[in-house]
């Protein structure tokens, strides 16, 4: 693992940007897996301002997302399909079609899950996978379980997960109870990983995470296997390493 401490959020920021747009740089036909969620917004703002200023164009790559609500449409406020493209994907100026994300209404979730595993593994697989990770150590909407998950799947979301959510509802019962997600499997077999956390708040978590056993209970142990993950933290989600 490849680790980067910044002294705080801004300069977090500009580090996942910086790698991101290097990627597309080097490879401008790069298969991109993003996130959703408040920890990358600053990061998909600065990767905006670099597309604006000519630094780097997203014309040529492809983006899979991590995961969606079951049960919301793409047109709903709290959708991820709708806060990628408002925040990410428009801003880029994406072509429909250039962005993949899971369908949350499908008739058939589990034809759906394999559906778009089809299409990351017709991609190539992901060249860079941005993640985020959460209190319990889950990334994706992969939360703490038995045995680490293989592909994309439908995820009942664990209690404290609906209750980080729910800042974004108008009510706790609003909050979807279930999402497809790529698996562990899935995120495993991308070629790069780059996870970034920032806030005291993280600090327990990436400890866990990253200084204590590989285990499902905390899912982004795993990454410690990964042959190629960077983390980058500012400094009080790196203060208790």
């Amino acid at each position: 693992m490849h680790w980067i401490v910044c002294p705080d959020r801004q300069a977090q920021t500009k580090a996942c940007a910086a790698i991101i747009a290097a990627q597309v740089l080097q490879k401008p036909d790069s298969v991109l897996g993003f996130a959703t969620g408040s920890t990358p917004l600053a990061t998909y703002r600065e990767l905006i301002d670099l597309k604006r200023a000519g630094v780097v164009s997203f014309e040529l790559a492809r983006t899979f997302n991590l995961d969606e609500y079951v049960g919301l449409p793409i047109d709903h406020p709290q959708s991820y399909y709708r806060f990628m493209w408002d925040n990410l994907f428009a801003p880029l100026e994406f072509r429909p079609g250039q962005a993949q994300l899971p369908n949350g209404m499908a008739d058939d979730l589990g034809a759906e899950c394999a559906r778009y595993e089809r299409e990351i593994e017709s991609a190539g697989f992901i060249d860079l996978q941005l993640l985020g990770i959460g209190h319990d150590g889950h990334i994706g909407f992969n939360e703490p379980a038995d045995v680490f998950s293989k592909d994309t799947h439908v995820e009942t979301l664990a209690e404290r997960t609906i209750d980080a959510n729910r800042r974004f509802f108008a009510t706790r019962d609003e909050v979807p109870r279930t999402a497809l997600t790529m698996g562990v499997g899935t995120i495993m077999r991308s070629r790069r990983i780059l996870l970034t956390a920032f806030g005291a708040d993280k600090a327990d978590v990436i400890r866990e995470a990253f200084c204590g056993p590989v285990t499902p209970r905390v899912t982004a142990s795993i990454l410690q296997f990964h042959a190629d993950c960077t983390i980058v933290l500012d400094s009080e989600a790196a203060s208790k390493l």
